[in-house]
């Protein structure tokens, strides 16, 4: 935290000293526009760092050639902000832009170019379209292996967003054995207390929780919680994740009480700090559902699975797997309540999404095909 500090407290000195002394369109002036914009992204400030970043980009589209690469670098930067907005259509664009002009201007392994395969493959992750994600991840590996050293943080990076695709995939083996990849690489390259280190415990966590791992997935999300209490702002999103995974595992061993307790700070977390429509939010109502639908108390449930199908139909593409899970949670719910042509609707159209998006051997496929039977 006292890093971010320090240095948006910097870039801002320099911006000052800039406005005075340069016209208002000058390139020195949308480097730090850029550069605090990606402190205030770091930090989960995205308003501020959406802001900022958008005035670099005005200033470059005006300063320089379409086909520069600090024009695709500013591109880029608007791109991730737009990301962790969870405006995956926008970001998408945004990545795409960044990603023609590199195409154009560098040589075909710049590492920029990585960065820019990288950045889409998140997208497309979080839109749920595992198989062009892969696609990217590993056009972004293929470079970074032939141009940065073995343990270079970049490669980490892949390593981790090829282990969230094949966790996703249900194939947690290989999700493993990537995510301690990059795990390895972090710890050799970065201070202890880095995010970065937080974001690879927090995804073998995840692994473990897919595996049903609890006491493994436990004891990783808190070495992500105490890293990012000690590096990030009170109210920084990726607390609110690490608050909704420790959540999940609470709820995974019967202990409803503490579950509770963590999915409400995650999601007292994300109103704070995300847009009223960001899929994360979702992710928290859905996730106290589970928990008040555990502790029997159905209502609340209810109103809980609700919200985040709201959000989610609102927010993601009409075939993303979260959508699914709505779906699912919202049939189990009918079922519960005798009402089986409801809750064979919600399946069917769970199922529906699942089909086509994940392997047909998938752990939530096979759990949904179980789920239709008991209704049928």
């Amino acid at each position: 935290m006292g890093d971010y500090s320090n240095a948006l407290s910097s870039y801002q000195k320099a911006l000052e000293i800039r406005q005075k002394s340069l016209s208002s369109d000058h390139l020195d002036l949308a480097h730090s526009y850029d550069s605090i914009g990606l402190v205030y992204n770091n930090m989960g400030d995205y308003s501020n760092a959406f802001s900022s970043c958008q005035k670099a980009l005005e200033i470059c589209k005006k300063a320089l050639p379409s086909n520069h690469p600090d024009l695709a670098t500013s591109y880029n930067n608007i791109g991730l902000v737009y990301n962790n907005m969870g405006d995956y259509s926008n970001a998408h664009e945004s990545h795409e832009k960044a990603l023609e002009i590199r195409q154009k201007a560098l040589p075909s392994n710049h590492p920029d170019l990585a960065t820019s395969y990288n950045n889409i493959g998140f997208v497309y992750i979080n839109m749920g379209d595992y198989s062009n994600a892969l696609s990217s991840h590993k056009h972004a590996l293929e470079i970074r292996q032939k141009s940065l050293p073995l343990n270079h943080p970049d490669l980490a990076t892949s390593y981790n967003n090829i282990g969230l695709f094949y966790n996703n995939m249900g194939e947690y083996p290989n999700a493993l054995s990537f995510h301690k990849h990059a795990l390895k690489i972090r710890q050799n390259t970065l201070p202890s207390d880095h995010p970065e280190l937080a974001t690879s415990h927090n995804n073998i966590g995840s692994v473990y929780t897919s595996m049903a791992d609890h006491s493994n997935a436990l004891s990783s999300y808190q070495k992500a919680l105490e890293i990012r209490q000690k590096s990030l702002p009170s109210n920084h999103p990726d607390l609110a994740t690490s608050y909704n995974s420790i959540g999940l595992v609470y709820n995974n061993m019967g202990d409803y009480s503490n579950a509770l307790a963590s999915h409400e700070k995650a999601l007292e977390i994300r109103q704070k700090s995300l847009p009223s429509n960001h899929p994360d939010l979702a992710t928290s109502y859905n996730n106290i559902g589970l928990v008040y639908d555990n502790m029997g108390d159905y209502l609340y449930a209810l109103s809980s699975y609700q919200k985040a199908l709201e959000i989610r139909q609102k927010s993601l593409p009409s075939n993303h797997p979260d959508l699914a899970t709505s779906y699912n949670n919202m049939g189990s719910w009918y079922y519960k309540m005798d009402d089986s042509s409801n809750a064979l609707s919600f399946y069917e159209r769970a199922l529906n999404i699942l089909q086509r998006s994940l392997p047909p051997n998938h752990p939530n496929i096979l759990s949904l095909r179980k789920n239709l039977e008991y209704v049928k």
